[in-house]
């Protein structure tokens, strides 16, 4: 299974400015362009901060250009990086977009929340047939008659029976992991416990 990255979902149009840029051009940016926040870069197009409608409405006399006005160091992701790790990123720093840089930490692109939420936009018939193509077949080599995969409004129901009992949170977690999944309804069976204390002992 190959899942989306940040350099899938990003616009690789990134919107910037410069440390000079004055307080009334990067609200003027912003507006024009619907986001935000905007990167502020040096001169060989590194990220050095990010401002943000946040840092305009609470500056304090503390000047007037991008320098003075942004939030600093620049938080930032690479191309390579899983959605999640991303999405996690964000939410910790408490940041809507995320700069993207290439190796040599210039911006190739700005990743925000509406890019993530692309991924739970995917078709519930593309998301089903991953499960059961990938998930089931190639990965699990479990023969898809023996399951029953349903997808309604990205909400997976699994249900049918497996072999074993330990095979069952594997199932779960992987079709969890797959782009789309909003969430995942275990109505599995199996027909051995092999979780159980007693299992593989002899009781005969």
């Amino acid at each position: 299974m190959r899942h989306r990255s940040v350099g899938d979902l990003m616009t690789q149009t990134a919107v910037s400015v410069q440390r000079g840029t004055t307080f009334k051009e990067i609200a003027r940016i912003l507006d024009e362009f619907g986001i935000t926040a905007v990167p502020v870069l040096d001169g060989n197009g590194c990220p050095v901060g990010v401002v943000s409608e946040a840092d305009l409405l609470r500056r304090h006399n503390t000047g007037n250009t991008a320098a003075d006005l942004m939030s600093h160091p620049a938080i930032t992701a690479t191309p390579g990086w899983s959605v999640v790790r991303a999405a996690r990123v964000m939410e910790k720093h408490q940041i809507k977009r995320l700069p993207v840089i290439d190796s040599e930490g210039r911006l190739i692109g700005v990743l925000s929340r509406s890019d993530l939420l692309q991924l739970f936009l995917r078709r519930d018939h593309a998301i089903q047939e991953e499960i059961l193509e990938d998930v089931l077949t190639h990965t699990l080599r479990l023969s898809p008659s023996c399951l029953t995969v349903e997808v309604t409004d990205g909400v997976v129901t699994l249900s049918g029976t497996v072999i074993r009992h330990s095979l069952v949170p594997v199932v779960l977690r992987l079709c969890r992991s797959v782009d789309g999944v909003v969430d995942v309804i275990d109505r599995l069976d199996y027909e051995q416990d092999d979780l159980s204390d007693d299992a593989g002992v002899d009781t005969r």
